[in-house]
């Protein structure tokens, strides 16, 4: 594996006429890894991935994919991408073989059809007209035409959006065996728990730069706080610490019963989507206060 990054992006802006997206965004996507892009609507996550692949022009900054900037992409550097857009309806009067054998025609070196379709899961849809299937398997089409031509890095925008449970842990698993075969995957998801699941790390985008970055049980734990819940003359308790051990010796001094059990006692750490939610609510109480201070 190289050990050069996949993606590079320095102090990255871009603007739409008055309204700035990208301030500065820096980020770096190791090589092999699953990274998952996540922030709310408007935060620039969007125009990022677009200004990755080639499909829009930055207005600031540096950026290099597989090494080549995109603004000046060749031919053979799009060979090597593969994109699953967040919807597709196109090819739809063909057959999910004869889909894929269309697409195979644009690379010189693709992977074998066959062997492709089977890798998605659709061998027994082979003949199956695209218009004809399910949300989720339309889904597994979709990723079929991007990694006929080998991509060495894929990008998946909202892949399960409209997925059942099933479709969509199937689909984590499809994620899963591209990744450990060396493709590097960069994800884009409001499902925290597909974040969780699926990413080496996380990066959040808020107003243009990314507010933070981590594994996903780095930056679940945060500051390292715990929950303690309890229950007291009858009412549920929680209190936030980052010493619970203290926490409980109190709580059992003074609650515990026979058995020394302090009634409904529990430790829990936060999830990424309750530091994703809490790191939310700051940047927007953050840009609310600013919007109400006066002008120096």
């Amino acid at each position: 594996m190289t050990t050069n990054p996949a993606v590079s992006i320095s102090s990255l802006t871009k603007s739409y006429g008055s309204k700035q997206v990208l301030r500065g965004l820096d980020l770096k996507v190791p090589a092999g890894g699953v990274l998952a892009l996540l922030g709310p609507n408007g935060a620039g996550k969007t125009t990022t991935v677009e200004i990755l692949q080639g499909l829009r022009r930055r207005d600031g900054g540096a950026v290099t994919v597989l090494g080549e900037d995109p603004q000046r992409s060749s031919r053979a550097w799009r060979a090597r991408i593969g994109v699953v857009s967040q919807a597709s309806t196109d090819m739809g009067d063909l057959t999910v073989g004869e889909a894929v054998a269309h697409v195979a025609r644009f690379y010189t070196d693709p992977a074998d059809v066959a062997a492709t379709i089977e890798r998605v899961g659709l061998a027994d849809d082979a003949a199956t007209r695209a218009s004809r299937l399910s949300g989720g398997r339309r889904r597994r089409l979709d990723v079929a035409l991007a990694i006929i031509g080998r991509p060495e890095l894929l990008f998946l925008d909202e892949p399960t959006t409209g997925f059942d449970p099933e479709a969509r842990r199937e689909f984590w698993g499809l994620v899963e065996d591209l990744s450990a075969d060396g493709t590097t995957v960069l994800l884009t998801t409001h499902y925290l728990d597909e974040a969780a699941h699926l990413a080496d790390d996380v990066a959040i985008v808020l107003g243009g730069r990314i507010a933070a970055r981590g594994t996903p049980e780095d930056l679940a734990r945060g500051e390292g706080e715990l929950t303690v819940s309890w229950t007291e003359d009858g009412v549920g308790r929680s209190l936030r610490t980052t010493a619970p051990t203290a926490v409980v010796r109190g709580l059992m001094s003074r609650l515990a019963g026979p058995g020394e059990e302090v009634p409904g006692l529990r430790i829990t750490a936060p999830s990424l989507e309750e530091r994703y939610l809490e790191l939310v609510a700051a940047h927007e109480a953050a840009a609310r206060t600013a919007a109400l201070a006066p002008a120096a």
